[in-house]
């Protein structure tokens, strides 16, 4: 057989990187339903299907077929979309091809099985049980980073794997910046009189079937698209799926339905990412989400920037009053404020406030950075965990279940992650900059006007549709002229919050 063109080579590459786009859409649906539908005793079989989807997928891209057509296109007079595809696949190519398929699959079968004893570890409050699988991932991961880069720290490797170009300094220097705007702002919040908590908690407790009803007229109050989502419960909200069909989970809380709401608004932005790329370039690279930074951009919008605004309260508060009679009294002010209390004993990640989050997310990143770097070691992971949180939050974790046991991530393979939750927020307030220019109004104006299909739509134009176009460290320039800056979420924080706890 005779060497092939690179028009030719080019078409099999991209045949190659969309039915693996294919692939993992597919291991999405059979994670989903492994955390919503699928019967306790299912596990056994969900981690063969899923480990032969890894495994081919694993076939798909490290064949010596395409390391052919790469060859045959690399001097090839490709357009701009083109080399964007050619680039990524190679990318996944070179990373893949240099694991040992050996050890992928024993990656993905550990995963289904680690997320059992998680599960069963949170519910006991037992991190002993979930200890020995966190090892294994931990010894499987440090020898996949090595395999892939044998010179750098296995923590940079694997941050790669979620981030792509994007360093371990860019990350260090957005926390950096974060922390030393933040830790002064909660301690002159703490110091403060003012007490938003309002009525909310007061008037619990709240009854989840009513709350997930809530959820679906808040959704749907933000123009969501049910012909290509649907909204269940999960142990850890996510969002999964791709541009045709979205899953998107949430969870309640008895004492607050803000909890919730802020849950279900966070997933839908999600959606809205993955439903707004580009249909002509999926599911290969070009309609494929870039990073997990970028889609935490769309969902901490939606949830900040959107769900807790003033105007959206000031809109949405008598859906909820309709579903909660006992709320009637309550005004879009205290509604606003409450929804923006900053918690002084909040333990958990998920339901922190817009100030408090990040320091979460630090705690995350060193631990994670220790443990993949061989640095700490497994067994001590509780005890630094409630450190640091006493350090930097000067709150203590009583249980392994309120601390190191809250988050699924590692418990399927997601090690090296947290940091995209800092920088994906800190792209949303660079977002509404950019957006209040282009519309010539606030934000709060926009919301006040319910004009959400119009917010959605530059989204779509700025975001969304350039897929893997862009490099993760250009796409931000791309869309709103600069390269990401902490400025834009600094400024509005400590404005939003002056007012708030009148500072």
């Amino acid at each position: 057989m005779g060497e092939k063109s690179p028009a030719d080579a080019y078409q099999q590459l991209l045949d190659r990187a969309e039915r693996v786009g294919t692939l993992e859409t597919m291991d999405n649906l059979l994670f989903w339903d492994q955390q919503v539908m699928m019967p306790p005793g299912g596990t056994p079989a969900r981690s063969t299907q899923r480990g032969l989807v890894s495994s081919l997928q694993h076939e798909a891209l490290t064949g010596d077929d395409v390391e052919a057509w790469l060859d045959a296109v690399a001097d090839a007079d490709l357009d701009d979309d083109q080399q964007a595809v050619v680039r990524e696949v190679r990318r996944e190519h070179e990373r893949k091809a240099s694991v040992d398929q050996d050890l992928t699959e024993e990656i993905n079968s550990v995963i289904s099985e680690a997320n059992d004893a998680w599960e069963e570890a949170k519910a006991n409050d037992d991190f002993d049980t979930f200890a020995p699988y966190l090892e294994e991932l931990l010894e499987l991961k440090r020898e996949q980073a090595n395999q892939i880069d044998p010179d750098k720290e296995p923590f940079a490797v694997m941050l790669e794997e979620y981030e792509p170009y994007v360093g371990v300094d860019t990350a260090e220097r957005v926390l950096d910046n974060l922390k030393a705007a933040l830790v002064p702002l909660i301690e002159e919040i703490r110091a403060s009189d003012v007490d938003p908590s309002g009525p909310f908690v007061e008037r619990g407790p709240y009854d989840a079937d009513t709350q997930m009803a809530l959820s679906e007229d808040a959704l749907s109050f933000v123009q969501c698209d049910w012909d290509r989502a649907r909204l269940d419960t999960s142990p850890h909200p996510f969002s999964y799926g791709n541009r045709y069909d979205m899953r998107i989970t949430t969870r309640f809380h008895d004492h607050s339905p803000i909890d919730g709401l802020d849950s279900s608004l966070h997933e839908y932005g999600h959606a809205t990412y993955e439903m707004g790329l580009d249909p002509d370039g999926f599911p290969g690279p070009l309609g494929q989400s870039r990073s997990h930074s970028i889609h935490e951009s769309q969902s901490r919008f939606w949830e900040n920037h959107v769900g807790r605004s003033e105007a959206f309260w000031e809109q949405f508060l008598p859906i909820v009053q309709k579903h909660f009679p006992r709320l009637s009294d309550v005004t879009p002010r205290e509604a606003y404020e409450a929804a923006n209390q900053v918690y002084e004993d909040n333990l958990t990640r998920v339901e922190a406030d817009e100030v408090t989050y990040h320091l979460h997310i630090v705690v995350r990143f060193e631990i994670e950075r220790a443990l993949l770097n061989g640095e700490l070691e497994v067994e001590d992971v509780p005890e630094v965990w409630n450190d640091k949180y006493e350090e930097y939050l000067g709150i203590r974790p009583d249980t392994d279940t309120e601390g190191c046991l809250q988050d699924i991530h590692w418990s399927i393979g997601r090690i090296g992650t947290f940091q995209g939750y800092s920088l994906g927020t800190v792209f949303s307030a660079q977002l509404q900059h950019s957006l209040e220019e282009d519309f010539g109004a606030p934000l709060e104006e926009l919301v006040r006007e319910q004009r959400f299909d119009e917010i959605r739509e530059w989204m779509e134009e700025h975001v969304h549709r350039h897929g893997k176009r862009y490099q993760t460290d250009v796409l931000p320039e791309v869309a709103t002229g600069e390269r990401l800056t902490t400025e834009y979420f600094v400024d509005r924080i400590q404005e939003k919050y002056a007012d708030i706890y009148d500072l």
